[in-house]
């Protein structure tokens, strides 16, 4: 933990269950004054990861009871509170509707936050690394701070969903899979999801990490207990601890890579923190890390490079016996690279590999669980 005079920019606080998640939230935020931006009448966004109508228990969205903690927080600064996000699929005031029920957010609107229900959007040139045109959900122009309020989860692309990454739920959910397509390349989509934080600037990054998502994530995959809650002044130093919690090396996640080529952030060891993020580790969460060949580059190598770099790529795989034939995958996809064709009886995903862009939407929204994020059995011995 790095030494200063009481003036810290994140924290890490133990929480063994929701039921004092309110404390410990409390207790994170307080250590870096996080609120302390917070003045009366001021309208303050919460963008929550509310990626699928998925209940609590599944661990893949920003739970309620924080939620509603940190709107209570606000609301007694006398904020004028709003919670939003814009799922995956179709973006519509009854789909909305569904997800905050389903998710329970429900809970934050009892205590004083509004849901948002306003579907429009519009699209902004901006000056970013690797965006210069931004497409995003109206409702945060009538904000006058945005509060990013994150779920761990390993990720199929980038290798971890937390802060970073939450703020990618400011386009809307039918935009996204065209953003994959101009991104395919994790770098520059790790760049675009820098600009992204760098065009909002949430004023504080929170991180649910009490109850997270493990292997098929951010939607498919096992909830595993992790046990704490992070706070921090930036998304980068959040995820720089949450990448820690979760045993992943933080320079082999894009998106802190992406940050700092731009100086944005430092490593772990420099950030001013409160907390021991080494008391709630968890050694063996089963996450996703991408694997380098930086080893590799150069003219000399680029041949053996570009083989390595084939055998090391992760890949969606349809599942056929848990399939149900909905196609969403094949409409979701970016790319158009799947086909719904017969077999045995019902039509299942083939994936043509030439096309794919390995964006895993259709992983992501995937309603069953049914394509998973396939290594091959040299990523897998390497992760040994």
């Amino acid at each position: 933990m790095a030494e200063t005079a009481e003036k810290y920019t994140c924290a890490v606080v133990p929480c063994a269950d929701y039921s004092e998640a309110g404390a410990a939230l409390a207790r994170a935020i307080g250590a870096i004054d996080g609120l302390g931006f917070v003045r009366p009448g001021m309208r303050i966004v919460i963008k929550a990861n509310l990626v699928a109508p998925l209940p609590p228990s599944a661990c893949a969205t920003t739970h309620p009871s924080l939620v509603a903690a940190l709107t209570r927080m606000l609301t007694e600064r006398g904020a004028a509170v709003t919670v939003g996000d814009s799922p995956g699929g179709v973006f519509t005031p009854a789909s909305l509707e569904h997800n905050y029920r389903v998710t329970g957010m429900t809970e934050a609107e009892k205590v004083g936050a509004k849901l948002n229900l306003n579907t429009a959007s519009h699209t902004v040139s901006i000056d970013g690394a690797a965006m210069k045109r931004l497409t995003y959900t109206d409702y945060l122009d009538d904000c006058d701070a945005i509060i990013d309020f994150a779920k761990l989860k390993a990720h199929g692309m980038v290798g971890m969903s937390a802060a970073v990454k939450n703020m990618y739920g400011v386009i809307p959910g039918l935009i996204k899979p065209e953003t994959h397509y101009l991104y395919p390349e994790v770098d520059d989509f790790a760049d675009m999801l820098v600009d992204i934080n760098e065009h909002f600037r949430p004023r504080l990054s929170l991180i649910d990490a009490v109850d997270g998502m493990e292997g098929n994530g951010p939607t498919a995959g096992t909830p595993r207990h992790i046990g704490a809650v992070i706070a921090a002044l930036t998304p980068y130093e959040a995820d720089a601890v949450a990448a820690r919690l979760i045993a992943l090396d933080e320079r082999g996640v894009p998106t802190l890579a992406a940050a700092r080529r731009r100086g944005l952030c430092g490593e772990l060891k420099d950030i001013a923190l409160y907390g021991d993020p080494e008391a709630v580790r968890v050694a063996d969460f089963a996450s996703v890390p991408r694997q380098s060949i930086s080893f590799l580059k150069g003219s000399r190598f680029d041949f053996v490079g570009g083989i390595v770099q084939k055998a090391l790529e992760q890949r969606p795989k349809p599942v056929p016996n848990r399939c149900i034939s909905c196609g969403k995958c094949m409409r979701l996809c970016p790319a158009k690279a799947i086909e719904m064709r017969p077999t045995r009886g019902k039509k299942t995903p083939r994936i043509d590999r030439k096309k794919c862009i390995r964006c895993f939407c259709c992983q992501e929204f995937c309603p069953e669980a049914a394509m998973l994020v396939h290594r091959s059995w040299i990523v897998r011995l390497l992760q040994k």
